[in-house]
């Protein structure tokens, strides 16, 4: 791998030289300043960014930590933020905490000894000593915390549609999967759906879920059935979740929708190649993350912030685990 030292030799200047050009910053001969350059072209010589901030005491890094790559909606959100931080010349340093708390702080002491200069953070727990401490901008994705810079779906309302489209397709005896309740997204959607069944007088049970992990998935969908082997309408926690309980409907032999009724929550690409087809609630993923780098970047740059919590709409999105309005 070549390194700074070996431009410097070859273009016969030193290394502080080649600093010099490669950051442009100070005066360097037009001749000299041809001669490293070449060099650089010659030897394919790529500047190491984390070298370069150190160098010019700011860097273009910007960390990015997601809870669970397994689960299609969080690459969604990456991806919003990769495009807009690039359109700006940034680049990001990923990191997966699986949901550990002892992962992620093992992410964040990364970032900081990368030399990032702003972090967006899709934690379980956004409200941990480990974002406090932090002396650079930090905004929340898909999570909301208190007094922070956030930016989140309208979580009560799609509960509110997701139970709405259930009970305006007759089911009776709903049961709705409850996210984790450290996350107050997952409870916005659970109270936006359990308000509207209580409103209407519907009766409702509740299956208390620890995360949004695809690995226990299988395990509340057969919860789900066998404690209320009757019921007739699921709202899931998320797609994933929502997956199981399909795959679990189909296999004890109930036909959907027209013994049960399943609503999802995400609107992850898989949704939409399911048998039959996932109805959901679309949170807009991919414009979630553009917004949360297009915040940070305002606060990395001291560009003036109008509004430090965004929050997006959602939409109902019909497809075939509900029955067709008459």
């Amino acid at each position: 791998m070549t390194t700074i030292k070996d431009v410097a030799k070859h273009a016969g200047v030193s290394v502080a030289t080649v600093s010099r050009v490669i950051n442009a910053i100070g005066y360097v001969h037009e001749d000299t300043r041809r001669k490293v350059e070449d060099a650089v072209r010659e030897l394919n010589y790529t500047p190491n960014e984390v070298a370069r901030s150190l160098y010019k005491r700011k860097s273009r890094l910007i960390g990015l930590l997601l809870p669970d790559i397994t689960n299609p909606y969080f690459p969604q959100l990456a991806r919003g933020v990769e495009d807009r931080m690039q359109e700006s010349g940034f680049r990001l340093i990923f990191g997966n905490s699986d949901e550990s708390k002892e992962k992620e702080k093992d992410y964040i002491q990364t970032f900081i000894q990368n030399n990032v200069v702003g972090l967006i953070s899709s934690t379980n727990d956004p409200d941990s000593s480990a974002y406090a401490s932090l002396n650079l901008p930090v905004v929340f994705l898909d999570r909301i915390a208190s007094d922070r810079p956030s930016v989140y779906a309208d979580g009560r309302e799609g509960g509110r549609l997701a139970a709405e489209a259930l009970v305006e397709r007759g089911s009776k005896r709903i049961t709705i999967l409850q996210g984790p309740e450290h996350i107050r997204t997952a409870q916005d959607r659970f109270r936006g759906a359990a308000e509207l069944l209580e409103g209407k007088a519907i009766d409702y049970h509740i299956v208390h879920t620890a995360s949004f992990a695809f690995a226990d998935a299988e395990k509340w969908a057969r919860q789900l059935f066998k404690q209320h082997p009757d019921t007739d309408g699921v709202i899931a926690s998320n797609d994933i979740v929502a997956t199981a309980v399909l795959h679990e409907a189909l296999r004890l032999g109930k036909k959907v929708p027209h013994d049960v009724q399943i609503v999802g929550f995400d609107d992850i690409p898989l949704s939409s190649l399911l048998s039959p087809a996932l109805s959901t609630i679309r949170q807009p993923a991919y414009d979630m993350g553009r917004a949360a780098a297009e915040l940070l970047i305002a606060f990395v740059e001291g560009t003036p912030v109008v509004n430090r919590t965004i929050q997006m709409p959602v939409a109902f999105v019909e497809r075939d685990t509900t029955r067709k309005m008459l």
